[in-house]
C-alpha cells in the first residue's frame, strides 16, 4: 500500500494565500521526512478553495526540495493548457528528478477559466479526449503531429524524450481524475490508471474499478496490464487520540473554507450550480476517510483497499488548517498509521 497527502494549498478564512502556500510547501517536505510515498498537488484558478494556479509548477519546487518521495499533480487542468506544452513541462520533470513525478490530469469544470485562458466551453464540453491523445503521444513517441479539431500541427520531434529517461524507459506516469463513467471509459481504453475523488466512498469507487476493468479489456488492454494498473483513491486524513476530536478539528475549521471556497467559483456560461452544504460534506468526508485513532486510520484505509483494490491513497491532511497542526497530522500519519499498514 501507498500512501501520500493530497495539497490544496487551502484558504482558510482570515489567511493569507502566503499562508496557504507556505503551509502546503512544509507540508509536503513533512511528508517526506515522515516517509509517505507521494505528494499529490491540486490546481485551481482564482478560488481560495487552492490557492495553487500551476500544480506542475508547483511540483518541480517541491522535486528540487526532496530527495525520495514522489511528486504528482492532482490535477493540472487539460482544457485550459496546450496538451504539448504540459507534455514538455512532465518530460523535463521526469528526467531532472530521476522519475519522481507522476503527471495527473483532469477536465476540471465549466469555470470562468476557459474564458480567461481562450480555452472556450468546447474546450471543456468535447475537447479533453483530443487533449488527453495528444499529450499521451507526446510522453510516448519520438515525433508527434496532429490534425484534430482543436489541435493541427505539422510534425515535430519530442525534446526531452520521456522515454530517454534511465530511471523509467516508457516516460512519466499518467492519470486520469475520473468523476463519471464516461471518464473511466475512457481513462480504461487507453490504459490509464484512474485518481478517484474524496466525494465518493467505497462502494462507489469498486463500482469505478470493476467498470474500468470491464472496458480495459473490451477494448483489447493486455490482461498483465489490467493486472496491475494501481488507481488512486483521494481521501481526508485526521489523526487524534480519540476518534471524537479528529472530527471535531475538521469540523470547526473545513466548512468555513468549503463554504468560501465553493461559492467563489464563477461558471463560465452563466449555468446554474448547486453547491454541496460545507457543514454535511465535512461530516459526510469525517464518515468515509481515516479520520479518528490511528488504528482506526490503519483499518479505514485497508479496508478500502480490500473492497476497492486500490493500493494508493491521496490524503488531504491540511484540514485543521493550521500549519502546525497539519505538521503533526502528517508525522503521526507517517510514525503511526503507515507501520500499521506492512
Amino acid at each position: 500500500m501507498r500512501v501520500g497527502s493530497f495539497v490544496l494549498a487551502a484558504q482558510f478564512p482570515g489567511q493569507g494565500e502566503g499562508e496557504a502556500l507556505h503551509r502546503a510547501v512544509r507540508s509536503a517536505e513533512v511528508a517526506e521526512e515522515s516517509g509517505l510515498d507521494t505528494v499529490w498537488l491540486a490546481e485551481h484558478h482564482f478560488v481560495p478553495y487552492g490557492t495553487c494556479p500551476s500544480a506542475i509548477t508547483l511540483a518541480a519546487l517541491l522535486l528540487g526540495r526532496t530527495r525520495r518521495i514522489r511528486v504528482g499533480t492532482a490535477v493540472s487542468v487539460l482544457p485550459t493548457v496546450h496538451p504539448v506544452a504540459l507534455g514538455e513541462q512532465a518530460a523535463l520533470l521526469h528526467h531532472t528528478s530521476g522519475g519522481r513525478f507522476t503527471l495527473g490530469v483532469g477536465r476540471g469544470g465549466p469555470w470562468v477559466d476557459l474564458e480567461v485562458f481562450g480555452a472556450g466551453l468546447e474546450a471543456y464540453e468535447k475537447g479533453f479526449p483530443e487533449s488527453l491523445d495528444v499529450l499521451r503521444r507526446w510522453l510516448r513517441e519520438p515525433s508527434v503531429a496532429a490534425d484534430g479539431e482543436r489541435f493541427t500541427f505539422r510534425e515535430v520531434p519530442v525534446v526531452p524524450r520521456p522515454s530517454e529517461a534511465l530511471t523509467e524507459a516508457a516516460g512519466p506516469e499518467l492519470v486520469v481524475a475520473c468523476t463519471s463513467p464516461a471518464s473511466v471509459r475512457l481513462a480504461a481504453e487507453r490504459g490509464l490508471s484512474m485518481l478517484l475523488g474524496m466525494h465518493v466512498g467505497d462502494e462507489e469507487k469498486a463500482e469505478m474499478v470493476a467498470l474500468w476493468r470491464q472496458h480495459a479489456r473490451a477494448s483489447g488492454r493486455p490482461a498483465e496490464e489490467i493486472h496491475r494498473a494501481s488507481h488512486v483513491s483521494a481521501g481526508v486524513c485526521q489523526i487524534a487520540d480519540r476518534r471524537a476530536d479528529a472530527a471535531e478539528t475538521l469540523m470547526k475549521a473545513m466548512p468555513g473554507w468549503l463554504k468560501q471556497g465553493l461559492e467563489a467559483h464563477v461558471t463560465v456560461d452563466g449555468r446554474t450550480r448547486r453547491m454541496r452544504d460545507p457543514l454535511a460534506y465535512t461530516e459526510l468526508l469525517c464518515g468515509l476517510h481515516p479520520v479518528g485513532t490511528p488504528r482506526l486510520c490503519a483499518d479505514r484505509l485497508a479496508a478500502t483497499s480490500e473492497r476497492t483494490g486500490i493500493s494508493r491513497f491521496a490524503l488531504l491532511v491540511e484540514g485543521s488548517g493550521d500549519l502546525a497542526a497539519t505538521e503533526e497530522n502528517v508525522r503521526r500519519l507517517g510514525a503511526e498509521v503507515l507501520p500499521q499498514l506492512v
